[in-house]
């Protein structure tokens, strides 16, 4: 009488033992005939409280723009550059443009190395321009380059004047970012913001080339009052200048 109750419990504990490696086994087939696709949908439910948010989405497009806005500038800061050189190229004559291939690495202020030399015509004393005005002359000279004393070397001395108040002066240089406007005027009346060009009465660099503007003045100084002057051409970002080449040469 025992015997068949025990019989039939037998194949239920069976099955109870042996149906969760079935399911395993039916699940490695389904995953298997649906390559993974029924993975993924209950990874991306389970996933999808930590997906990022908006927040996070705008953060995203902020940082774009931003990045657009960058190049942007950059795009037009070169389109300003070529624009003024070009405008320089037609407001001068008897030109020559220029590269600049070296920097004076112990005198920055001082002097660069130009990629024109004797042979396209440069010579020493030749007046060199940038965007923003004169820049200095030259210095010497080899058959394919050409080494620019600028304004703030201390070897350079340029007559300028200040238009507004029609007082000239001897533009000289001093080892630094920005030279100084000595005045042959014991009152020059100039103020801060005067503009000073070069001077009509100058026989080194044709009249009127944009120099700078005065940044302050030195009223006690002797014989003659001074003006610290701030260059309108930046010999430190300048890339390619313009020889102006002097009457009588090549």
């Amino acid at each position: 009488m025992q015997a068949g109750p025990r019989l039939r419990l037998l194949p239920v504990r069976l099955i109870l033992q042996v149906w969760p490696l079935a399911l395993l086994v039916v699940a490695g087939v389904a995953i298997r005939l649906s390559k993974g696709a029924g993975v993924v949908d209950a990874y991306a439910a389970l996933s999808r409280p930590f997906w990022p948010g908006t927040a996070q989405g705008e953060w995203v497009k902020q940082a774009q723009r931003l990045e657009d806005q960058t190049r942007l500038r950059q795009l037009t800061a070169d389109n300003q550059r070529l624009r003024q050189l070009l405008q320089l190229r037609s407001q001068l004559g008897n030109e020559l443009l220029a590269p600049v291939i070296s920097r004076d690495p112990g005198g920055w202020w001082q002097q660069l190395v130009i990629g024109q030399g004797s042979i396209q015509g440069v010579s020493p004393g030749d007046p060199v321009v940038a965007p923003g005005g004169l820049l200095g002359r030259v210095a010497s000279v080899t058959p394919t380059t050409a080494s620019v004393a600028l304004l703030t070397d201390r070897s350079s001395h340029v007559g300028v004047w200040v238009a507004r108040t029609q007082q000239h002066g001897l533009l000289t240089g001093l080892g630094s970012s920005r030279p100084v406007l000595r005045f042959l005027d014991k009152d020059p009346g100039v103020r801060p913001g005067d503009v000073v060009l070069t001077s009509p009465a100058s026989t080194l660099v044709p009249p009127n080339l944009s120099v700078g503007v005065i940044q302050s003045v030195n009223g006690m100084a002797s014989p003659a009052p001074e003006a610290v002057v701030q260059l309108s051409a930046r010999a430190g970002a300048v890339d390619w200048v313009r020889v102006l080449m002097r009457p009588g040469q090549p």
